[in-house]
């Protein structure tokens, strides 16, 4: 496959195997109002989580209509702050930089990482529909001359080696091999650079994925990894962590409040909620400088 500079989209997505095929198929396909509904309300679609603690008081409101429309954009700023949190790891950086977002869904987070530093971005996604939406948002915005969006494999994205300042994934990794991904991540960071990834995983302590990791598992076609494996294969890969935050508690509210949101809610509220609760899934903030 030919090395192209980042800025250019017109390599193919490599070749995939039936399960990347399958991923690819589930996300082409998706249109799910807890994705949807939130992005509308600033056109920043995220394709993650939230943190934070929730006004409560949105729970509270009397009409219907209202109380709707209140619970959404509760639930959008704490995605967002998830997502401004991400960025805040990935500095200092300037305007001259370049950042991959890889895994980046229908585009919030390569545009906040812009808002947030003036640098360019390029946002991987193996869904063909997710990179085209999230060009024409960047278009809109007016940032596309910045903020571009490739239908490629994150394993594989044939951009420049030591491109980018930093990098990272938000959710996305319980799709992929880790030592693959971070060895691409390794590849395109130049010496120095810094890695960020915030994810889901389960906890080794507990023993083996739980019945409600299972469920996590089947409801998004991914496959989560235990905690340990995050660190075993940065430490192969040229990654040494410098900062990590378990984020648990503070993820806890949102899905709190998601499973009262009746127009949003997918049926997998709950077995979050209980393997946070019961300890054996954990959600993580790690950092890493390529060294």
């Amino acid at each position: 496959m030919t090395i192209q500079h980042p800025g250019t989209s017109t390599a193919p997505v490599p070749t995939q195997s039936t399960y990347q095929t399958r991923v690819a198929d589930y996300w082409n396909a998706e249109e799910n109002p807890v994705n949807l509904e939130l992005g509308k309300i600033d056109d920043l679609y995220h394709h993650h989580y939230g943190i934070g603690e929730a006004d409560w008081s949105v729970l509270d409101e009397t009409d219907p209509a209202l109380r709707r429309d209140r619970i959404t954009a509760e639930l959008h700023r704490l995605e967002h702050a998830q997502a401004e949190l991400l960025a805040s790891h990935l500095g200092p950086l300037t305007s001259a930089d370049r950042v991959f977002d890889a895994g980046c869904g229908r585009g919030g987070g390569s545009v906040v990482a812009n808002l947030r530093y003036g640098c360019s971005a390029d946002g991987v996604t193996i869904s063909s529909k997710q990179a085209d939406f999230a060009n024409e948002q960047a278009r809109a915005r007016g940032v596309d001359g910045k903020v571009r969006y490739h239908h490629r494999n994150m394993l594989d994205t044939g951009f420049s080696t030591g491109g980018y300042a930093a990098s990272w994934n938000n959710e996305s990794t319980m799709y992929v091999e880790l030592d693959l991904l971070f060895a691409e991540h390794a590849r395109l960071l130049r010496r120095g650079g810094r890695y960020v990834v915030i994810t889901g995983c389960y906890n080794d302590t507990y023993g083996q994925a739980s019945r409600e990791v299972s469920l996590i598992n089947a409801h998004y076609i991914c496959d989560i990894h235990p905690r340990s494996a995050y660190f075993r294969a940065m430490a192969a890969n040229r990654l040494v962590p410098v900062h990590v935050e378990d984020l648990t508690e503070a993820a806890l509210p949102y899905w709190e409040l998601r499973k009262d949101a009746e127009h949003l809610v997918t049926g997998i509220e709950e077995p979050f909620i209980t393997a946070y609760r019961n300890g054996s899934f954990q959600y993580l903030l790690i950092v890493a400088d390529r060294v």
